[in-house]
């Protein structure tokens, strides 16, 4: 009998996934380690791998299907002697919503229903008592106690789909509103209708990575009591010395940045304050014996943190060629869930686009995000008296439940006297 080729998960929180791209057809014979697919999930697009040898004997699920939940049936693989007519004993794979047949957009996952219906959505389309709903919108409505009959559908006929239940809490008022009501506060970034005032304009349909990022970042400031600390640091000096270490490292083609100093700086302020190297848990504080640095870097699909392990016990130089490898496939799309899942803290650099000063959005369970703004000569204190200097503004965002604002205020201290004693970051 063909063996049936399954969605993976592809990271440890993936639910379902676009079937973005499918690099073989029916027919195809393929052999372990070979690439049949393309899928996105929820951080990045990815490549699935075939695991064993055989013919592709029939694809299941076209390719661009959004919503495939995880251990769907995909494909068929027909060994040696195996015939595709065997696929009827086959389990059916349950059906996801394909984005070519959508007529409505879908909400983002960060998107509430709406207190009022909107005109374009239609009610859910029924069969007798049965309510049309796609298997993993119908699980999670029995976790969350939610009735399917009070919920808008956006899919083709009035599918509900997991979109449609973001928001929708166990117990909460129904997402049909009663005439009259008032409508609840939404917890997303903008309403599920937003008018157009008449203004001409081109939709694009969110990708999962975006919607990840409008849900998390909402989640985020909802959730997260951010508080800001900011200090100005010279830089003179650490510009000095990048500029020595890349004449030292010349010969072996590595070249730093001022972002991998200010990396290393900020894991070893990390390591000298470990009161800020930590994560808010409910009801427990959890303590990071390393410092692992998330790197904000902006990819086609939307922003991703690819991460630098212990990287206060690395050699600048062997930062620099970690970021190097892990922007290059951050922007291609190809980096793997290790990779840019976990860390104990975040850098967000927007120097390079002139930008003096911002605040940055803390990406949980971590406890703090360091924005740093640009470098630039200013009027500054040199030696008790006037002078200029090269002067850049870092920002720190601290989760108030887990860092207290003078254990925050330390380590903006400590990452400002390492970065205007830089020696420290090569010691």
């Amino acid at each position: 009998m063909p063996t049936p080729i399954k969605m993976p998960a592809l990271s440890p929180t993936m639910e379902e996934g676009t079937l973005a791209k499918w690099l073989v057809k029916e027919g195809d014979s393929v052999a372990a380690g070979d690439i049949m697919a393309e899928i996105e999930t929820d951080k990045a697009t990815m490549e699935f791998e075939a695991v064993d040898e055989g013919t592709i004997a029939k694809i299941e699920i076209p390719e661009g299907t959004e919503g495939v939940k995880v251990g769907t049936v995909i494909a068929m693989l027909a060994g040696d002697g195996e015939d595709a007519s065997d696929m009827a004993a086959s389990a059916p794979a349950p059906a996801p919503v394909p984005a070519k047949e959508a007529t409505t957009p879908a909400p983002s996952a960060a998107s509430a229903p709406a207190a009022t219906p909107a005109p374009a959505k239609s009610a859910p389309v029924a069969t007798g008592d049965r309510i049309i709903a796609s298997p993993l919108a119908k699980r999670i409505a029995e976790q969350k106690g939610i009735d399917l009959s009070t919920v808008i559908g956006s899919g083709p006929n009035g599918r509900i789909v997991k979109a449609d239940l973001e928001g929708v809490a166990s117990g909460a008022a129904p997402a049909k509103a009663a005439e009259g009501a008032a409508p609840a506060a939404a917890p997303a970034t903008a309403p599920a209708t937003v008018p157009d005032f008449g203004i001409p304009y081109e939709a694009e349909k969110l990708n999962n990575v975006r919607k990840v990022i409008a849900r998390r970042l909402t989640e985020a400031k909802q959730t997260v009591p951010h508080i800001y600390l900011t200090v100005d640091v010279q830089l003179d000096k650490l510009l000095k010395l990048r500029s020595e270490l890349n004449a030292a490292l010349e010969a072996q083609g590595v070249k730093l940045s001022v972002n991998d100093l200010l990396i290393k700086a900020l894991a070893k302020a990390l390591v000298q304050v470990p009161k800020c190297n930590v994560s808010f848990a409910g009801d427990e504080l959890r303590k990071f014996s390393r410092a692992d640095i998330s790197v904000a870097v902006a990819a086609p699909s939307g922003l991703i943190t690819p991460i630098i392990v212990d990287a206060g016990a690395k050699a600048i130089s062997t930062i620099s060629t970690e970021m190097k490898e892990l922007a290059g496939k951050a922007r291609d799309g190809k980096l793997q869930p290790h990779e840019y899942q976990g860390g104990t803290a975040s850098l967000s650099n927007l120097g390079m686009f002139g930008i003096k000063q911002f605040e940055a959005v803390i990406n949980p369970p971590q406890g703090m995000i360091l924005a740093v703004g640009a470098g630039e000569k200013r009027p500054y204190i040199v030696d008790d008296a006037l002078g200029v200097a090269t002067v850049m503004s870092a920002t720190g965002s601290f989760d108030h439940r887990a860092i207290d604002g003078a254990d925050g205020a330390e380590l903006m201290k400590v990452f400002k006297e390492l970065c205007e004693a830089p020696l420290g970051l090569v010691a």
